[in-house]
């Protein structure tokens, strides 16, 4: 009992650090839930609450980014809202064993998510500067693209910060903080009303969930003081690293022989 309650506060303090400096810190709170015994679905949506106060936090950082967005903010908050209830809803419908088994696939779309990201980023800049009078059409498909993310982040909670960059680019937003104070708070919306719908069909591990939420905590203070000294590109390779191993094993351990 001592040692998975260390290893789920380490897991979320680790997870904290990397959340704090690339990102990502999902790869390695996600699977230390399911290491000590908690089942796939309750997992996922553990760890949706452990990841949600960094979110709340970091939204509030951003609070004087976000008021210059102010007109925009009631689109964002009503589909995350939506998205987040959809998301979660189709967690919840989904069987354990359906659910245990894309697991190594979902890993792999946040990893690729992950390591292509940034270059995802650029290049949707770019079309978002070519195309900067957008349609009708365009404008709507854009909010359905917002939508689907939003239904992504309530049924899986990792690499949702880096589609919603992606969204962002492509809706032709350049201000780096206000679009980090946008991710943070559709990742908040989309968190809070999942926890929500978790809770009300028992499904979050309190106990495990509050280590690694702790864990969590410490870790982006402790992040918060050192990010100075800690090379972003050295704990970035090291995330990539980790999420390709983690991937890797999900992938043996269930389709392997």
């Amino acid at each position: 009992m001592l040692f998975e309650a260390l290893f789920l506060f380490l897991a979320g303090f680790f997870g904290g650090v990397v959340n704090s400096i690339a990102g990502g810190g999902s790869f390695i709170t996600f699977p230390a839930l399911l290491f000590v015994g908690v089942p796939p679905i309750s997992a996922n949506a553990t760890n949706t609450f452990s990841s949600c106060s960094g979110y709340m936090s970091g939204a509030y950082a951003f609070r004087n980014e976000l008021s210059a967005h102010r007109n925009e903010l009631p689109r964002f908050i009503l589909l995350s809202l939506l998205g987040g209830i959809v998301g979660a809803w189709l967690l919840l419908q989904t069987p354990e064993t359906l659910f245990r088994e894309a697991i190594p696939w979902l890993l792999l779309f946040a990893t690729l998510l992950f390591i292509f990201g940034g270059w995802i980023n650029r290049t949707l800049k770019r079309m978002a500067s070519a195309h900067r009078h957008a349609s009708s059409i365009g404008k709507l498909l854009l909010l359905l693209f917002l939508l689907g993310i939003c239904i992504y982040g309530g049924f899986f909670n990792a690499g949702l910060g880096i589609v919603i960059l992606s969204y962002l680019a492509l809706a032709g937003h350049t201000d780096i903080n206000a679009m980090n104070g946008l991710k943070l708070l559709v990742s908040t919306v989309v968190s809070l009303i999942a926890i929500a719908l978790f809770i009300f069909d028992g499904v979050i591990a309190w106990y495990e969930g509050t280590l690694v939420l702790l864990g969590t905590l410490a870790g982006g203070y402790v992040a918060a003081h050192a990010a100075r000294r800690l090379p972003q590109r050295l704990v970035r390779q090291f995330v990539i690293l980790a999420s390709v191993l983690i991937t890797g094993y999900f992938f043996y351990d269930i389709y392997g022989a």
